[in-house]
């Protein structure tokens, strides 16, 4: 068809939400297409996502609009009416949904081989900046900025991989005079640094790519008992992102077998610049304790 040719989807009449007889080739999705009412071209669209994970993972738009017989214009707003800032917005999730659904080392084979190991995980982080980018507003950045800096207390939850990103937030947080603690385990420890988490208390919570059921179930427990839930996590649907105050999209799809955390610390910098500016003389003051703390400790060399 002609991609380019104008469409009357806005004349076309309602048809249900996704929930219907198709439901088995769209578990995949998760909760990541909301049950809305769709028109008969936003439904063909919605249809080409779920049958065909992969494709609507990767493909661009102009393939997407092909496969649903419909003009680009129609994903872009059938991406915005399921609550997306446009297609790119959308893949994003469903790319990280995908990604959850095959084995680990299945990833090896959809990523294939590299020209420049290199040279390819710069940029593929380039464009995981990019996405991060367009997938958070000032607005979003600054509330979670405005919440730590008025925290009674704030923990910091990463685990594996994540506990990377944590750790920096912690160690740097910690350096400015907040009161911030690292929790880069599971189990006991997780319940014993969480279990007193209350009004005035804030959780920030790393989570990508498989969901861990004991951080979730953690910080389904800290928003219960009153405190403000930071969540930085790939996903911007599902249980975390639903327990969370505040949330933080970052792109984190590698290269590898692995994903990567490198826009995960990039927004971490970013909170932590707006946390010291938020309380610039106490910072600066804690700061300067830090540096002198290093001098009488004789840690480095120079």
């Amino acid at each position: 068809m002609n991609t380019n040719a104008p469409e009357l989807e806005a004349a076309a009449p309602q048809t249900p939400g996704i929930n219907g007889a198709a439901n088995s080739s769209r578990a995949w999705l998760g909760d990541a297409i909301p049950d809305v009412p769709l028109t008969k071209a936003q439904s063909r669209v919605v249809d080409v996502i779920a049958r065909n994970p992969q494709l609507s993972s990767y493909a661009d738009i102009a393939e997407i609009a092909q496969r649903a017989d419909v003009n680009n214009s129609t994903v872009v707003r059938a991406a915005q009416h399921l609550g997306y800032s446009g297609w790119p917005d959308l893949q994003r999730e469903l790319r990280s949904r995908y990604l959850v659904m095959i084995s680990t080392e299945d990833t090896l084979t959809e990523h294939g081989e590299h020209r420049s190991p290199l040279h390819d995980a710069l940029n593929h982080d380039i464009e995981n900046l990019r996405l991060t980018l367009d997938s958070n507003t000032a607005d979003d950045a600054e509330a979670a900025i405005a919440a730590m800096a008025a925290a009674t207390s704030i923990t910091v939850v990463g685990i594996g991989s994540f506990a990377g990103p944590a750790s920096v937030m912690a160690h740097l947080g910690s350096t400015m005079g907040y009161p911030i603690s690292l929790e880069n385990r599971g189990g006991v420890h997780l319940a014993s640094s969480t279990n007193t988490l209350g009004p005035g208390d804030v959780l920030v919570v790393i989570n990508m790519w498989r969901s861990v059921r004991q951080v979730i179930v953690a910080a389904e427990a800290a928003k219960a008992a009153g405190a403000t839930v930071i969540a930085i996590s790939d996903m911007r649907r599902g249980r975390l992102a639903a327990a969370a105050d505040h949330l933080l999209v970052v792109a984190s799809e590698g290269i590898s077998f692995f994903q990567s955390v490198t826009a995960a610390n990039s927004l971490v910098y970013g909170l932590l610049a707006g946390m010291e500016a938020a309380h610039a003389e106490r910072s600066r003051a804690a700061i300067r304790r830090t540096q002198q703390l290093w001098k009488d400790l004789d840690i480095y060399l120079d």
